[in-house]
């Protein structure tokens, strides 16, 4: 099974180059933020316990967010893996999501982590920011402060995943069909 951590800051391009490997490696896409609304859309207990928090202004806990994960992980017992997108983001939910996969027999099999200058972010976003709506995308100030705060608590999780091997740096400057040839190569070595 192929499970991959894709890995960046805001605006490193994981949403566009996650369809193309989703379709390439038939992976299921596991996004937190998804699963999260699905789950209260349907709803499941975790889904009532996570729109409870949600309504009260508090961050849904990482082992609900994990039993969501869980939950999705046992709905595709046949898949061929997964992408996770939005989570891990810490190293404790890395080391929670090791431990609900070892308990299916399988593993984290390669974190990408798209490597994109910080200039190149902001216009990125500003960019996106001209047709997503989000009003977030439009603010540099804000937009500094979303890729800061990457900087300050997600991307330590580099190190969790490079002192188990799993680690693979992917320059994201270049066409889309550049980066996701380099993304598909680093996949390709590791299921050679």
């Amino acid at each position: 099974m192929l499970n991959i951590v894709l890995f960046g800051p805001p605006g490193a391009g994981k949403g566009t180059q996650s369809e193309g490997l989703i379709k390439k490696y038939g992976l299921v896409h596991l996004s937190t933020g998804d699963i999260l609304r699905n789950e209260i859309a349907n709803g499941t207990a975790l889904g009532l316990e996570a729109k409870k928090l949600m309504d009260q202004g508090i961050l849904v806990p990482d082992e609900v967010v994990i039993g969501m994960i869980d939950s999705r992980l046992e709905a595709n017992k046949n898949a061929k893996g997964f992408i996770f997108d939005g989570f891990p983001r810490t190293t404790a939910q890395a080391e929670a999501l090791d431990k609900v996969l070892a308990g299916k027999n399988e593993s984290i099999t390669i974190m990408l982590a798209l490597e994109v200058e910080f200039d190149e972010l902001v216009k990125r976003i500003l960019h996106r920011g001209t047709h997503s709506g989000r009003p977030d995308d439009t603010n540099p100030a804000i937009i500094g402060k979303r890729v800061e705060e990457y900087n300050n608590k997600t991307a330590p999780l580099k190190k969790y995943y490079e002192a188990q091997g799993k680690l693979k740096t992917i320059e994201g400057i270049g066409s889309i069909e550049q980066i996701f040839k380099k993304l598909c190569d680093s996949i390709d070595t590791i299921n050679a």
